[in-house]
């Protein structure tokens, strides 16, 4: 039987090999079906799902669900778990004992792809603790560390669109994987291609698969309990929340964290269960425009003080409040400089140092926190995007003797605790609750509470949007234009104002150079896998900065921004951004050259 083809073969060639290979009826059916109308149309949807390969990365997989090398289904999940296993139990001592711990969400063919995995590790001889159910994301890392498992793999798309899903792969320490991992996974993916099991009847009959998922739970929940802070009491007038888990597994998790907080959650119900089909929501990301339109609607009809809401695998959290000017809705930098605060205030108050204190966030995320631990005396760290990074940095830090109880990332993303180096959309409700309450207790809330914060840190407001752009060689020539920007001989040579300012440093994560580090101007941050720049710069007049960093996505065909400014007047900053956002994209991406969609 043959196993992947050649990356220069033939369409035929490909097509050939996964009729050859490919034991799913319907994903078979998929490509004959295509491949036998022979059409224009026909040909370029295989040239899409044929080739490149499906890449294993940082994230593990995420894909369209359908036949072809560069989707994901049965035939890649098989692929991928033959190449994981086989580098894990070469990596990992007693791997084949530690066992690793799979979950799944409810997307469609999770459950039967989680068996799969499972039935590829049991073939290779490792124990499986495989979770019976849906479970939201940051079970499958809990388990990990509770469990002392060699790895861990959860089947999820998170909060992409319903025709996707993905294969996400946390390592021995209970943290996504970074690099070196990812590449040896890929070399072992590639070595083991040949599929050597597709039954998943001998999953629940093998001893070797043990069901701990009531055990994990229980755990799980006992640990959440512990954010509960001594000194909480609900107000004599609780407030009232509406939550939405769009359409996702988090609302049985969601409401057994929230159960002792004397507060009333009232669910959407039309987004309250589990659904594949995200019929209210095309895109359920709590980001997204209008994904929270019928969970404010509802809010408003039950006179709700707040929306709280999960993405469908619950690992992030977004919240909203209504009041009676209209309604607030948090951004990710928002609620983390909030979440900051909070952190840095329950830790002082305790009367633990705050020499101690380290927080960790995304170098794309607010420089609030950078700010907050400047005025306060703690340590701010910064990493690189993702929680793979974020938690990493987290135990660096923890194992070098500080206390990390708060990371995150501007696409609310929000780390709690010690037992979880990951995301947790569960565990930051349970926060944003507390806090809420508790600031209802003094007679004020979660908006009043941050414009205090503005007013001790200075004001920050964030403006992060996209390019869309489709051509990879489109992408480097715009940012190997910025890196020569002034057709000077000096290099390297990058623009030196934006909108008035004078850009202060440039910290080039692609090709190693901050100019704030001389004289090496190494980078203290790792370099990216893909573009990334940071540009600070300065109005000197009058203080106001802004942090703006371009960086391509992973995922999508994008590059993306994060842009901030900062300063004392928030009229002058709601100015400034647009001024930056319009010569970013008319003079450096050069969209009308290049013809960029822009949102």
């Amino acid at each position: 039987m043959p196993s992947q083809p050649e990356p220069s073969a033939s369409l035929q060639e490909l097509v050939d090999a996964w009729l050859q290979t490919d034991q799913n009826e319907t994903t078979r059916s998929e490509i004959q079906a295509l491949w036998d109308l022979g059409d224009t149309a026909s040909k370029k949807e295989l040239e899409r799902r044929m080739k490149p390969r499906i890449e294993f990365g940082t994230a593990g997989l995420r894909s369209r669900m359908e036949g072809g090398w560069a989707r994901i289904n049965d035939l890649t999940i098989i692929q991928t778990s033959q190449g994981l296993c086989q580098y894990v139990l070469n990596q990992v001592k007693d791997a084949s004992s530690r066992g690793i711990v799979i979950g799944h969400d409810h997307r469609h063919n999770s459950e039967k792809w989680a068996q799969l995995t499972a039935a590829t590790f049991l073939d290779n001889g490792m124990k499986v603790y495989l979770y019976r159910g849906l479970v939201h994301t940051p079970l499958v890392p809990f388990g990990v560390k509770r469990l002392n498992a060699a790895c861990g793999v959860m089947i999820t798309a998170s909060h992409n669109p319903k025709n996707d899903n993905g294969y996400k792969v946390y390592w021995e320490n209970a943290v996504q994987i970074i690099a070196p991992h990812d590449e040896g996974i890929s070399d072992a993916i590639q070595a083991h291609l040949t599929p050597k099991i597709w039954s998943t009847n001998e999953v629940f009959t093998s001893s070797s698969c043990l069901d701990v998922t009531e055990d994990m739970k229980t755990a799980y929940f006992f640990e959440i309990g512990k954010l509960k802070l001594p000194q909480y009491k609900p107000s004599l007038n609780p407030l009232v929340f509406v939550n939405t888990s769009m359409h996702g597994v988090g609302y049985p998790f969601v409401t057994k964290a929230l159960a002792p907080y004397g507060v009333t959650v009232i669910p959407v119900k039309e987004q309250m269960l589990p659904d594949p089909e995200f019929p209210t929501v095309p895109f359920p990301n709590p980001e997204e425009n209008g994904a929270l339109d019928l969970a404010i609607e509802q809010a408003k009809k039950c006179n709700a003080n707040y929306v709280l809401a999960q993405d469908p695998d619950s690992d992030r959290f977004s919240a909203c409040e209504l009041h009676s000017s209209g309604v607030t809705a948090f951004t990710g930098d928002q609620l983390g400089a909030i979440f900051a605060a909070h952190a840095f205030e329950t830790y002082r108050d305790s009367g633990k140092p705050s020499a101690k204190l380290a927080m960790v966030a995304s170098t794309v995320s607010s420089k609030m926190v950078e700010a907050m631990a400047k005025k306060e005396g703690f340590k701010f760290v910064e990493c690189l995007t993702g929680f793979k990074y974020i938690g990493n940095t987290a135990l660096s830090y923890e194992a070098s003797g500080w206390d990390v109880p708060f990371g995150y990332e501007e696409a609310i993303g929000f780390m709690f605790g010690t037992e979880i180096r990951d995301k947790d959309g569960v565990a930051a409700s349970v926060m944003f609750v507390q806090l809420a309450e508790t600031l209802h207790r003094q007679g004020k809330s979660i908006n009043s509470y941050l414009e205090d914060l503005y007013r001790r840190y200075g004001y920050f407001k964030s403006a992060n949007s996209y390019y869309k752009v489709d051509d990879p060689q489109i992408i480097d020539t715009i940012f190997a234009r910025l890196r020569s920007y002034n057709n000077s001989s000096v290099s390297p040579n990058y623009p030196q104002q934006i909108a008035g300012l004078d850009i202060t440093s440039v910290v080039d994560l692609t090709t190693g150079y901050d100019s704030t580090n001389p004289p090496t101007y190494k980078p203290s941050l790792p370099l990216s896998s893909g573009h990334m720049i940071q540009f600070r710069a300065e109005q000197k007049s009058d203080g106001t900065k802004i942090t703006l960093t371009i960086r391509t996505s992973g995922t999508e065909p994008k590059i993306k921004y994060y842009l901030e400014g900062n300063g004392k007047d928030r009229s002058v900053i709601s100015k400034l951004l647009p001024q930056v956002i319009s010569e970013l994209g008319n003079d450096w991406m050069q969209m009308s050259v290049y013809h960029l969609e822009h949102p």
